[in-house]
């Protein structure tokens, strides 16, 4: 397949993951969609455009290209669960609101699905692991920021409305605890907006799976509120008055990921 994913190398020991910009879909997939997936509202929307400072910054990024509805990087390929309380799988079934993805009798075979398994998600996964490899190679470790974002509210997922800034390290688990205090001091500081620290949303397979301080690579999941950037509803606009003080708190994240790997580490 053509247009999997777009990576651009940068020049620190830090790597910006965007597992679920992407809005292509494969023609099996897109045949079978419900009128209201076609608009691909659980897409994490401009995501790239979001984070495009960070290329100044000298962080690398490595975006997906293909919809999660066709295959979701952020799952295992075995798709075992990784929360208790709703989600979706490797090969979402439902929509976040819970309504069918798929027309009855309609979804993609089982052999497309392997197709997608081996041509979209294990080219990004091979992808972000050699570029971690390639970073502690040259470092003595590597920090992975995970990028997402999600819709204030979506009641089946989680009640009320969502913080703005959701952090997550799989509770402890992914990244140095020094680190996730450092990045809760960030949205702590930001008096304009809410945080949690491993709330909701934790981390999904990448956080968990790359995350392994104990090898001195470290891993964080950020799942970002979409009102603070963009509308939430169709057509999904881009805000550039809410994005400008949002993109102030994502250089201050990923500053100081920056900082706290050249203090711990030293380089």
């Amino acid at each position: 397949m053509d247009n999997v994913l777009s990576f651009r190398r940068g020049h620190t020991p830090l790597l910006i993951s965007m597992p679920h910009p992407g809005i292509l879909l494969t023609p099996a997939v897109e045949a079978g969609l419900v009128e209201a997936a076609l608009e691909r509202p659980d897409t994490d929307w401009h995501i790239p455009l979001l984070y495009d400072f960070a290329a100044g910054m000298g962080v690398g990024t490595l975006e997906a290209c293909y919809s999660r509805y066709v295959i979701d990087l952020n799952r295992p390929e075995d798709d075992a669960p990784l929360y208790a309380s709703a989600t979706t799988g490797l090969y979402p079934a439902t929509l976040f609101d819970g309504e069918p993805l798929y027309r009855a009798g309609m979804e993609p075979s089982a052999e497309e699905r392997a197709r997608y398994l081996e041509e979209i998600w294990r080219p990004y996964h091979q992808t972000l692991a050699a570029e971690l490899a390639r970073l502690k190679a040259e470092f003595g470790y590597a920090l992975l920021f995970d990028a997402h974002s999600i819709r204030s509210s979506v009641p089946r997922l989680f009640d009320g409305l969502l913080p703005d800034f959701n952090l997550g390290t799989n509770s402890g688990a992914s990244c140095a605890e020094a680190l996730a205090q450092r990045l809760r001091s960030v949205c702590a500081g930001a008096a304009d907006y809410s945080h949690v620290l491993n709330g909701r949303f934790k981390g999904g397979h990448i956080t968990r799976h790359y995350g392994q301080p104990d090898q001195h690579i470290h891993a964080v999941q950020l799942e970002l509120s979409q009102c603070t950037y963009m509308e939430e509803q169709l057509p999904y606009d881009y805000r550039e008055d809410l994005a400008e003080p949002t993109q102030v708190v994502l250089r201050q994240l990923l500053q100081a990921m920056l900082d706290w790997g050249r203090e711990r580490y030293g380089r």
